[in-house]
């Protein structure tokens, strides 16, 4: 998968429905407004978005729910107890309002 800074369109959203299902990962840095889309695991997301600039601190997890539309903000990668995120939701109001905030704009067009 590849950086993602702009909105999809509806025909690349639907592409992924089709190879995804409903359900699709996301991996966000939330301070560079760039993210991972459509990985196996949240970690393989991460290791793009370090690559690519990005610091282990601002990098979340989720996924989105096509038939819903909901934006769930929960991911293994999400355990970091050094950040006070004792759980696999994002757990700090701030950084779970940017990471949905980012992933709706993105999807804007779903």
């Amino acid at each position: 998968m590849e950086l993602i800074q702009a909105p999809l369109t509806a025909k690349m959203i639907k592409t992924l429905k089709i190879k995804h299902g409903n359900y699709v990962k996301v991996t966000a840095d939330i301070v560079n407004q760039v993210l991972v889309v459509g990985t196996e695991l949240h970690a393989d997301g991460e290791k793009i978005l370090l690559e690519n600039g990005g610091k282990q601190d601002d990098i979340w997890g989720g996924g989105i729910n096509f038939s819903s539309k909901e934006i769930d903000t929960t991911a293994v990668l999400n355990l970091r107890p050094r950040l006070n995120n004792s759980s696999l939701e994002i757990l700090d109001p701030n950084r779970r309002k940017m990471f949905i905030k980012l992933v709706g704009k993105i999807f804007i067009n779903l």
